[in-house]
């Protein structure tokens, strides 16, 4: 179990993951839709993830969703890197009822984003706005090269919950154990 803790006058941070794990979550942000995006990630990732954070809310969920997405990426990169004997790459389209979202990802030891999620406004009381903050500051602490691309549908929750879950499932993918693949790379090195 990899545990990483951040505290700044913001936020504090303590999580807790398991790469191999069976998709157990026990996530406290203090912001609601954010625990449902998060535990829908372990699940479909099938990681175990535990997630506590105390976060300046009263203000907005802004420090708390990036923060949140610090702590995880860099306990991911603890977990997966050097890469070695994993596939590499993932992807992975889920659909949510009238909504699709494909996810690419490459485990390069490299951040980079591309976000082309075309939403905006609230889910409840959740600026959506705060999705793409999220996945910038997972993409760039793990780091990897991700890819979000929205294919179709209405329902803002749907779109965001799709991005968590295609995210999940990529993942998923590229860290599928593969003994014949070394270091998946023609560098020698990630």
């Amino acid at each position: 179990m990899i545990e990483v803790t951040r505290e700044t006058k913001e936020t504090q941070i303590t999580v807790k993951l398991n790469l191999y794990g069976r998709g157990k979550a026990t996530i406290d942000t203090g912001v609601g839709f954010y625990d449902h995006m998060l535990e829908a990630f372990t699940k479909h990732a099938h990681i175990d993830l535990e997630v506590k954070c105390v976060g300046d809310t009263h203000i907005d969920d802004h420090h708390t969703v990036e923060d949140v997405a610090i702590v995880i990426g860099q306990a991911l990169k603890k977990a997966i890197y050097p890469v070695k004997s994993i596939e590499r790459f993932g992807n992975a389209t889920v659909v949510m009822d009238e909504a699709s979202v494909t996810c690419d990802i490459d485990l390069s030891n490299r951040g980079f984003l591309v976000f082309e999620l075309p939403i905006g406004g609230k889910v409840g009381d959740f600026d959506v706005e705060l999705v793409e903050e999220f996945f910038k500051a997972f993409a760039f602490n793990l780091p990897l090269t991700l890819h979000l691309v929205y294919n179709r549908g209405k329902n803002k929750h749907h779109i965001i919950e799709g991005a968590f879950k295609a995210l999940a499932v990529a993942l998923r993918r590229a860290v599928t154990i593969n003994e014949n693949a070394g270091i998946p790379s023609t560098k020698g090195v990630i």
